[in-house]
């Protein structure tokens, strides 16, 4: 239940670059774990596709949210007191699979399933995956905190739906497709969804894998890195650069508070539609 105080919790966002192997990356997730709690962090973010990144088929690899590799984060996530939020695969219709993010700690054990899929810049994200068809919420030390994945950055509504639902954090995992302007394009959707919304907003992305010396070809989304936190103001607060590293930064929802006082966008917005278009009428 939503309290009247401010409160306030530590995000790490872990920009690694996940490979072909569940179990490894698994070893992973724990290794960062274990150094964001050290940080006194309270929620672990991975990007999307962590459980294997994408390129290679996954309908082999997707496991039902109650599967093992799910069990396995939740225990890291448990063992180090903190909620981990990680991308991973499940099963979809047919032989798709879903897009599925992992959100797990000692406060929840639920998921969210992407719901705008990456069918652009010459990628067909459809054509494997089946498209979620509801937002979630979750609450970490007092903090409501909503989920979008990757290609969802893109669609203001959704982010002011989740701010209409009680969301001070939006949390954004993905694996963010190189290309030229792209990185700019990531950090701009990042600081206007979070002006459209007054939250917080977190993305966390897969990191560059040629600045590691790793070279992937192909049309699959594989990470361009600049995992950044923009304030309800839209103002950056924390940016890494291209390579594997982790970002800390504090969320304060007073800061949320007094951004949608001076700037109350979601009291005044007008629900728009196709009906209120017309011709212009003469005076």
């Amino acid at each position: 239940m939503r309290t009247t105080s401010n409160p306030q919790l530590r995000i790490g966002l872990a920009q690694v670059n996940s490979g072909t192997d569940p179990a490894a990356n698994l070893r992973i997730i724990k290794r960062h774990v274990s150094d964001a709690a050290a940080r006194g962090v309270d929620v672990v973010v991975f990007p999307e596709a962590m459980m294997c990144r994408f390129g290679v088929p996954l309908g082999e690899i997707a496991e039902p949210i109650s599967g093992d590799w799910a069990r396995a984060v939740d225990e890291i996530a448990s063992e180090a007191g903190v909620t981990v939020v990680a991308g991973m695969f499940t099963p979809g219709d047919g032989p798709r699979v879903r897009n599925t993010l992992l959100i797990t700690g000692p406060e929840n054990r639920t998921h969210y399933d992407k719901i705008h899929l990456y069918d652009a810049f010459g990628y067909s994200e459809s054509d494997s995956v089946s498209a979620g068809d509801h937002l979630v919420t979750a609450e970490v030390k007092g903090v409501t905190i909503g989920f979008a994945t990757c290609y969802d950055i893109r669609f203001p509504a959704m982010f002011q739906e989740l701010a209409a639902a009680g969301a001070d954090l939006v949390v954004v995992s993905a694996s963010w497709g190189a290309g030229e302007g792209k990185v700019d394009q990531w950090t701009l959707l990042a600081r206007a969804r979070a002006l459209d919304s007054t939250t917080f907003v977190a993305a966390c992305g897969q990191a560059d894998p040629a600045a590691s010396g790793e070279i992937i070809t192909g049309t699959a989304p594989s990470g361009v890195g600049h995992s950044v936190v923009c304030d309800p103001s839209g103002a950056v607060i924390g940016q890494l650069g291209s390579g594997p590293d982790l970002l800390v930064a504090d969320i304060d929802t007073a800061a949320v508070r007094r951004v949608r006082e001076a700037l109350p966008v979601l009291r005044n917005r007008r629900r728009i539609d196709a009906s209120m278009i017309g011709s212009a009428v003469p005076s």
